[in-house]
């Protein structure tokens, strides 16, 4: 089924570092987003993992995603070479991804994942680059190998499904 479902999802939130996102094109804007997609995933209870690149060097995740769920910190720029980074990932989830940097870190883990079977949606208005060139790049790339390319609006209402919902009052604030 092409729509995505909040009780077959796990969203991973990639490498956003305190270091690292005053250099990412339009980071405010992108850390707002992973928020709302944290915030939703938390009141329709997907779980969420999130990885550290070399948090010694850049730092810990930014305080606006901070304790958002268990951080596996990883030194090579796939986070699928951490074992415990697959080892949080049931076979069978839609993992649906934001984070930085789009063409580094967040790409070589969608590609992996993708060459693992597994169904991949990126948030492209919740992943970054240092330039947008590079970010459209990798986004392009994704798609091509089968990764689906969404926003943070479309996430939430495909998660929520209908104004029936009882969280439906409280995400669709998010969006607005």
């Amino acid at each position: 089924m092409p729509l995505l479902k909040a009780d077959r999802a796990r969203l991973v939130i990639i490498d956003f570092q305190a270091r690292l996102m005053p250099a990412i094109d339009d980071g405010p804007r992108i850390v707002a987003n992973a928020r709302r997609l944290v915030e939703a995933a938390t009141a329709l209870a997907v779980p969420i993992v999130m990885t550290e690149q070399n948090p010694a060097g850049l730092g810990g995740t930014v305080p606006e995603l901070s304790g958002a769920g268990p951080v596996i910190a990883k030194m090579s720029f796939d986070s699928c070479a951490e074992p415990a980074f697959l080892d949080a990932l049931p076979a069978n989830d839609e993992l649906v991804i934001c984070g930085c940097e789009a063409h580094v870190c967040v790409g070589q883990t969608v590609l992996s994942l993708l060459a693992d079977g597994r169904r991949v949606v990126v948030v492209e208005d919740a992943v970054g680059s240092r330039a947008p060139d590079s970010k459209a790049a990798a986004l392009r790339r994704m798609e091509r190998h089968g990764a689906e390319i969404v926003t943070t609006e479309m996430v939430v209402f495909e998660w929520l499904r209908t104004a029936a919902h009882p969280q439906f009052r409280v995400l669709s604030k998010l969006i607005k």
